[in-house]
């Protein structure tokens, strides 16, 4: 990447940032965006309201475009798991149901299912984690006739395990379930297409790979996903005529628009606008090539150290997070100490060291990282 975009990011000049995969850094243009909408605010109140509206709306629609889907299939909520919870609210489950996931998802993608498990009975299937990896053979094993909901990370957060989404997608089509995806630790890292990966339900948050502003949640569903799911977090933008306020017996718009509830944090989406015109100019292979040769050198110079790479580097399942382990048993939480007062941000996962460089990141923040390593 060019040292123009890494110009944008101060907090890349003050460390070697190798932690996405938690928060990333806000690049100025996006800081400066929310700043002229709350100026905005303080200066004018309400006179610019329809500005704000139409600042959403354009948010909304890059964020459909690096998706490649329709903008009125996404909702902006709080959180991924405002997402999760409104879907597993939504759907009518029935005695027998089971749905299949993977034992190690991120709580975001696991708590609303286990809710549905404790208040339906609903069976929940569990796929374990082997070496690092997802048996993709033996996660659509677990998939049958009585399969409600398949769910499943694009990349793990704590092994950076990428999933075929087409793949498990098919999988799911093929007995009628809606295969749902938690689509935070890729967006802005890689490309999706994700009507061809044949996903019904996509949920992400901005505060990682899209570097914005931390409260914009966004929930993606399918045509398909749309018919079966009724929207239980509404309000009064909900419906087909919101400004009709005499009319409260209207219907629900027909779209994952009727998810949005009422005014949110209207000046997170300006800074949303600004850091997803970044990425989408930049573009989503670029990035996801670039991110690639970032994380390959990394195993590199770990060859030499005391360090196992936990996380698969074959082709199709590598991604832009590396989970390693020190050998020797040394905790993460010293490890990520010791990188921090070099002022190498990194994140420790249960027994694991997670990296997670972005498209500001440069190779010398790998080799930082690699001679830095207690």
């Amino acid at each position: 990447m060019n040292e123009k975009i890494r110009s944008l990011f101060p907090a890349a000049e003050k460390y070697a940032y190798l932690n996405s995969a938690a928060v990333a850094p806000i690049p100025a243009t996006a800081v400066k965006a929310v700043a002229s909408q709350l100026k905005d605010v303080c200066e004018n109140g309400s006179a610019n309201f329809l500005e704000w509206v139409n600042t959403k709306n354009r948010a909304r629609e890059i964020t459909a475009q690096m998706l490649k889907v329709k903008a009125e299939q996404i909702a902006f909520m709080r959180n991924t798991s405002d997402g999760f919870s409104t879907v597993a609210n939504g759907l009518k489950w029935r005695k027998g149901d089971n749905i299949v996931t993977f034992e190690k998802e991120f709580p975001a993608n696991f708590y609303a299912w286990r809710r549905i498990r404790d208040a339906f009975g609903v069976e929940l299937r569990l796929c374990p984690e082997r070496n690092g990896r997802i048996d993709l053979n033996e996660f659509i094993g677990l998939i049958d006739e009585n399969t409600r909901l398949v769910s499943i990370s694009a990349v793990q957060y704590g092994s950076g395990f990428r999933a075929d989404l087409e793949r498990i997608g098919e999988a799911a089509r093929k007995v009628d379930a809606l295969f749902a995806v938690d689509i935070i630790q890729a967006f802005g890292a890689m490309p999706f297409d994700l009507e061809a990966q044949k996903v019904d339900v996509a949920v992400s948050a901005s505060h990682k790979w899209l570097c914005s502003p931390e409260g914009c949640g966004i929930l993606y569903l399918s045509a398909r996903a749309r018919e079966r799911i009724e929207p239980t977090l509404v309000g009064w933008i909900s419906v087909d005529e919101p400004w009709d306020f005499e009319n409260v017996e209207q219907a629900w718009k027909p779209n994952a628009l009727a998810w949005e509830t009422g005014t949110g944090g209207s000046s997170l989406f300006y800074g949303l606008e600004q850091s997803a015109k970044l990425l989408f100019e930049t573009g989503a292979e670029k990035i996801e090539n670039y991110l690639e040769e970032l994380t390959d050198y990394l195993c590199e110079l770990l060859a030499g150290k005391n360090y196992e790479t936990i996380s698969s580097r074959a082709k199709g399942e590598k991604s832009q997070i590396v989970c390693i382990k020190h050998c020797d048993g040394q905790m993460p939480t010293e490890i990520a100490a010791l990188l921090e007062n070099k002022n190498i941000i990194i994140s420790p996962r249960g027994e694991r060291v997670r990296v997670a460089p972005h498209f500001f990141n440069n190779w010398e923040d790998i080799e930082r990282l690699a001679e830095n390593l207690p």
